[in-house]
């Protein structure tokens, strides 16, 4: 006689696909059906014991380019350091789910005032600042976070999950490795920037993304000495997208790596376009957003453009915002800009000034020019301090064989100080406004490459 035994049946085996069908493979955390069973228990309980629920909703910043340019492998190890971090910060009596991807939520099953969330999101950025030695890789990674409250935000638990997204990504909006508390306008602000996504989409399907081009002189001499390209969006039905409304929806949709690939192989198409027509080329400027800086594929990428296109590394400069530098001090962006500058392709430090950043902060990258902040620029006649850091920089960038660069110059009076401070260059509507192409191209094959005050 046979007998057949069904172990799916068994006890043991149902407590362990209960408990698979309920928890993230990987982390060991709750997944997104726990969460929700435990939401719904904790709203019933505050309703009936009369206090408040937190939801906090964390999206690691640029995750995705530490998984594609170190392998899933270290992602996956990253994800498990930020769990474990993210246990330390909660009561045994919350919960953490690991929603998907690199998203986590935080349950406070109960708080006596929205302080109290807003102190354990505080906790949980400190806690994630540090770095994570993953194998060889010293990593540091930074997240946003939203936070939504039971009663106030939502009395469900799908609205207080979608209010804490959007929270979230108000946060990101905001610069990233912040938080945000929920507000009502928020979901007013992320339909517009879920259309705003929909049209970079639909842009770059239609390649209609362009470029302008604002000149650069020599402070001393007047003459142009090199550009900076500046990428537009157009909308058929608006016309040019304000660059302030679009850049930052690109940037939390990781959408601008296909356009700065685009915007890359533009100018160097062009410029050896125009140099092929007899035109006396200058170098331009590209701005790297902060997720091309942490792939290290960027410098082969780059080679490739500049090797099918002809055109020399020195033409082509790279612009790296200060507080892209400041938030990914790690291995990999380090490599990429020594990469990059090996290359022979120089690299530039942009709106220096606007973040933390100090002046021996320039020693740790492979920096050849500093773009001095706007900011500082446009009221350094009337304000002392800023006239007084403008001077130091100059000062500090001749003893390092820095090329300094000040931009947002608008009258002649900001020319002539720089001038007396022996500033190498600048970029202003002094000079010229951004220019189309064509525009550029003319300026280009003029006979004289000077400006001229009053011209």
């Amino acid at each position: 006689m046979i007998v057949f035994h069904d172990a799916c049946h068994s006890p043991t085996q149902s407590l362990k696909l209960a408990y698979l069908a309920q928890h993230d493979s990987l982390t060991g955390l709750p997944n997104r059906i726990l969460l929700l069973e435990r939401l719904s228990r904790a709203i019933g309980l505050a309703k009936r014991h009369q206090h408040q629920v937190a939801l906090i909703y964390l999206d690691l910043d640029d995750f995705k380019p530490i998984n594609d340019s170190l392998g899933h492998a270290v992602g996956d190890c990253l994800l498990k350091s930020v769990a474990v971090r993210l246990s330390d910060c909660i009561r045994d009596t919350d919960t953490i789910c690991r929603q998907g991807g690199d998203e986590f939520v935080v349950l406070l099953s109960e708080i006596e005032k929205p302080q109290d969330a807003v102190r354990i999101a505080e906790k949980i950025l400190g806690a994630l600042a540090a770095p994570h030695q993953i194998g060889n890789h010293e990593l540091r990674i930074t997240a946003s976070i939203g936070i939504s409250l039971y009663p106030d935000h939502g009395t469900n638990d799908r609205t207080l999950l979608n209010n804490a997204d959007t929270a979230m990504y108000q946060a990101k909006n905001s610069g990233c490795n912040t938080y945000q508390l929920f507000k009502a306008d928020m979901n007013d602000t992320r339909d517009q920037r879920t259309h705003i996504e929909s049209q970079l989409h639909q842009a770059l399907k239609e390649e209609s993304p362009f470029l302008n081009f604002q000149p650069r002189v020599d402070v001393t001499t007047g003459d142009w000495v090199s550009a900076e390209a500046l990428v537009r969006c157009r909308n058929p039905t608006v016309g040019n997208m304000a660059p302030m409304a679009f850049l930052p929806v690109a940037e939390t949709s990781g959408l601008i790596v296909p356009i700065g690939h685009r915007v890359l192989r533009e100018v160097c198409h062009r410029l050896q376009a125009w140099r092929a027509e007899g035109v006396n080329i200058v170098p331009i400027a590209v701005n790297i957003s902060a997720i091309e800086l942490r792939d290290n594929t960027l410098p082969v990428r780059i080679a490739e453009i500049l090797a099918e296109t002809g055109l020399e590394t020195h033409f082509l400069e790279l612009e790296v915002t200060e507080s892209s530098l400041l938030h990914n001090q790690n291995d990999t962006t380090t490599s990429t800009l020594v990469a990059l500058s090996h290359l022979g392709i120089r690299i530039a430090i942009d709106d220096f000034g606007a973040g933390k950043a100090s002046l021996r902060y320039l020693k740790c990258f492979p920096i050849d020019t500093v773009n001095i902040a706007s900011c500082f620029v446009q009221d350094m006649l009337d304000k002392p301090e800023n006239a007084i850091f403008i001077n130091a920089l100059i000062n500090f960038g001749q003893n390092l064989s820095l090329r300094i660069i000040a931009k947002g110059v608008e009258t002649q009076a900001q020319l002539e100080h720089l001038k007396l401070q022996a500033c190498d260059g600048a970029q202003g509507f002094l000079f010229s406004r951004p220019l189309l192409a064509e525009d550029f191209s003319t300026l280009l094959r003029s006979e004289r490459l000077r400006w001229r005050s009053g011209t």
